[in-house]
């Protein structure tokens, strides 16, 4: 089974960061179990001052993570309090982003370069 990585961006509303940023520092523990059993792993928010957030965590399946959040009671009263924070959302916040397409990974051009790098650096001896 691989691990899938997302990574996603929405934009917060100007006026409401600080608010969003507070809300996030003592997310609810029932949140935070919900996330986890629900297989969303590594869970990261990044946010720029102009309220740029950008999202990243690994699953091993998105939909099924997606789905399983959805059917928690924690998660619908999460996400109807989030909802309002964001400019241009169609959706629930965390069905509703807009996912990015990875283009470079580290650990996955190593991988594939295995046999390359081994030979490159017997040479170089």
């Amino acid at each position: 089974m691989s691990i899938r990585r997302v990574c996603f961006q929405l934009q917060l509303k100007p006026g409401l960061i600080a608010a969003y940023t507070a809300r996030h520092a003592a997310v609810w523990p029932e949140m935070l179990q919900a996330l986890k059993s629900s297989g969303w792993n590594n869970y990261s928010l990044f946010l720029r001052p102009d309220g740029l957030l950008i999202g990243y965590f690994e699953t091993d399946n998105l939909e099924e993570a997606q789905a399983r959040m959805a059917a928690t009671d924690v998660n619908a009263r999460w996400q109807a309090e989030m909802s309002g924070f964001f400019e241009d959302l169609n959706g629930a916040p965390d069905e509703g982003f807009l996912q990015l397409t990875e283009v470079f990974n580290l650990e996955d051009q190593l991988a594939a370069a295995g046999p390359a790098l081994t030979q490159s650096k017997s040479l170089g001896d």
